[in-house]
């Protein structure tokens, strides 16, 4: 596939299919099974451990080492990060794996995009420059990927390396991703948040063939990424073991970039989370929201721009019941339609609030065909 780089797009109605203006690197000798993209710019604090982590990568029981090579991508660093990077290649522990590419500054999706534009191998491993890997990280999801040929990637759960006291909701939202292992159990909460820890992922080459790599724009470039291959048919599995340690950095792109934040969550969920109700809803465009809140209401706002129509709020808070909002009548969860018979999202945020109007809804006869996560 050729690739060439494009400019920053506001979020699409059609994704675009971005490439990069070089052609994929060619190095002697017989190509590695993995190769490890890791993007860094101005890592030098962190960039060190995360390569040691990769350098002393070992077989697993019954799951042979890959040949493997790191890919790593300088998007235009300003501190010691290119030095560190090319005294690290020379490193006896390297053993040749580490190469480098260096791009003027452009972020991280052009960054990611080079780095998968430069890699050889079949099976893509994703890797952030302030993370570090467990030894047999790269063993146990290459052994994961090889002996499930219908899966399209493999990630694993994450330790949430920082402070829980002080990041709490960092930490939450670790231990929320880490409770998604199963393919059912990750394509159903997409549209909640991103089911799958971006540097714990290992994918197939031939996905990025088929669906498209990262798309550049105003929103969260993993998110958009998985949204997109899920939509069209990719498998994903978490690994039941631990297998990256995800560094809560100050700098943290999640709390200082504007693609991450909130109304972008918001634009990117409504656009997959549309497209899935057209193919999948019987009863589209009307859907029944459970949470007639006012946090539910803003993160569903841009889906009714794109045309889906709630036909009530449901809400067991007796003095909003009754009240019409925007047009929407406020209803209790005896009017819901009989099991089979509506589509419902189940768009409580509140701690708790969604799993108990779950079991609400299972003890009602209601089916997972009835009923989502957003």
């Amino acid at each position: 596939m050729p690739l060439r780089q494009t400019s920053r797009v506001s979020l699409p109605g059609t994704v675009p299919t971005l490439t990069v203006n070089k052609p994929r690197a060619s190095c002697a000798g017989a190509p590695p099974l993995v190769s490890v993209v890791l993007p860094a710019f101005n890592a030098a604090r962190t960039l060190q451990a995360a390569l040691d982590s990769l350098f002393v990568q070992q077989p697993a029981a019954g799951c042979p080492l890959p040949a493997f090579e790191i890919i790593a991508v300088n998007d235009g660093s300003t501190d010691d990060s290119v030095a560190l990077l090319e005294a690290c290649a020379s490193e006896k522990a390297a053993k040749g794996r580490l190469r480098i590419v260096h791009l003027p500054h452009g972020g991280i999706v052009a960054a990611l995009n080079a780095g998968l534009a430069a890699a050889r191998g079949v099976f893509i491993a994703r890797m952030d420059a302030d993370d570090t890997a467990h030894p047999q990280r790269l063993a146990l999801q290459t052994a994961h990927l090889w002996g499930n040929s219908e899966l399209t990637l493999s990630a694993s759960l994450a330790a949430f390396g920082g402070d829980r006291a002080n990041a709490y909701g960092f930490a939450h939202f670790v231990d929320w991703q880490n409770s998604l292992q199963s393919p059912e159990e990750i394509s159903r909460n997409r549209f909640r948040d991103t089911p799958v820890c971006h540097p714990t992922t290992m994918f197939r080459r031939e996905a990025v063939d088929r669906w498209g790599p990262y798309a550049d724009g105003d929103f969260a470039e993993d998110w958009e990424l998985w949204l997109r291959w899920l939509h069209n048919g990719a498998l994903m599995e978490k690994l039941p073991q631990t297998l990256l340690v995800w560094n809560d950095a100050p700098g943290r792109a999640t709390r200082t970039d504007g693609r991450y934040a909130a109304e972008a969550c918001d634009r990117l969920r409504a656009l997959w989370l549309a497209r899935h109700l057209e193919r999948h809803n019987p009863f589209h465009p009307l859907v029944w929201v459970i949470g007639g809140g006012r946090m539910a209401r803003r993160r569903l706002a841009p889906l009714w721009r794109l045309g889906v129509r709630p036909a009530a709020y449901i809400d067991i808070d007796a003095k909003k019941i009754g009240n019409v909002v925007g047009g929407v009548p406020v209803l209790g969860r005896q009017a819901l339609p009989e099991p089979g018979r509506c589509r419902i999202l189940n768009a409580l945020t509140a701690h708790g609030a969604a799993e108990e109007a779950a079991s609400w809804l299972e003890q009602r006869g209601y089916s997972s065909a009835d009923w989502m996560l957003v």
